[in-house]
């Protein structure tokens, strides 16, 4: 994507962007002209060129006091995990963005067990029960529970009308030196010990999506004008299988396991998710096969793998 000169640039806020495809947002933005913010807790610095705040966004007078009388053409929220989190950003942005894009989760669609890619429409975000009281601010708790934390929070956001809302549904992501998961590692130092990767059965396919592309679809994203769900999955699902062939390390062995921890990108279910609405309102995702290799060369030392 080619990240030309805002004819007017624009206040656009990142809550969060300390990592990841956070960091490769927030450099899009800033090249294509725009007057970046970012609000986080302080954690870690921004990149340069950008203004930086510092709140824990859970504390919703902590919030307000450091944005001030400051308003936002786009705001985009990379770290809202729960429905309170939502709840306090809805009463502090009502009247301080025209746009709002929160980054969501394939693990929204955890409950649908589908043979097909699923749509947006398997989770209607304005039918989706919120439960405030649950401990949300219990880390353990929001963690184990957090497809169903993000699928509360879309829900406190669509049902509030308080400005233009969109829930990007983010498939798996892949790539950058920078990814600090370990996923990919695990395969690799497993592959290289000879031990067996451990995997359900059956194990189902999912959809994936490259680091740089989900920082590129967040950013065409903030430009449009559509609201409510909309997933983000390059085209190709990938099995357990694929990826540990793209690591090549050695050979695999696996063994399947009824009960209990599996590898990640295991997975018990179907995570396959259909972009076509993403592609009808205008952005064209590309195939796995394109980049895997790529992704993995970029995420392993050069040791681990022979790509």
């Amino acid at each position: 994507m080619t990240f030309t000169p805002s004819p007017t640039p624009r206040n656009v806020l990142v809550i969060g962007g300390n990592r990841y495809f956070g960091k490769r947002l927030i450099t899009r933005l800033v090249t294509a002209g725009d007057r970046v913010t970012v609000l986080n807790r302080g954690s870690a610095p921004p990149p340069p060129g950008v203004e930086h705040l510092v709140a824990d966004r859970d504390d919703g007078a902590a919030l307000e006091a450091a944005l001030g009388e400051r308003t936002f053409d786009v705001v985009f929220d990379q770290v809202c995990y729960t429905p309170r989190q939502a709840a306090t950003a809805r009463r502090v942005f009502a009247r301080r963005t025209r746009r709002y894009v929160m980054t969501s989760t394939v693990e929204v669609y955890e409950y649908e067990d589908a043979a097909e890619p699923v749509a947006e429409s398997a989770v209607d975000p304005l039918t989706v029960a919120v439960d405030l009281e649950l401990p949300w601010q219990d880390g353990e708790f929001a963690a184990r529970h957090y497809g169903e934390g993000k699928r509360q929070a879309e829900a406190v956001f669509a049902a509030g009308g308080d400005f233009p809302y969109v829930g990007v549904r983010v498939a798996h992501v892949l790539g950058g030196a920078d990814d600090f998961t370990g996923r990919l590692a695990h395969y690799a130092d497993r592959l290289r010990a000879g031990e067996p990767i451990a995997v359900p059965a059956p194990n189902r396919p999912a959809t994936y999506i490259g680091v740089d592309e989900i920082a590129d679809f967040l950013f065409w994203t903030g430009g449009q004008d559509f609201t409510g769900p909309v997933n983000a999955a390059a085209h190709g699902p990938l099995t357990t299988e694929d990826i540990v062939a793209a690591i090549g390390a050695g050979p695999a062995r696996y063994r399947t396991v009824e009960v209990g921890e599996v590898s990640p990108f295991s997975f018990r279910r179907s995570y396959g998710m259909d972009s076509t609405r993403a592609e009808r309102l205008g952005f064209a995702f590309s195939h796995t096969r394109d980049w895997l290799d790529d992704a993995v060369a970029q995420t392993l030392p050069a040791t681990e793998g022979d790509n």
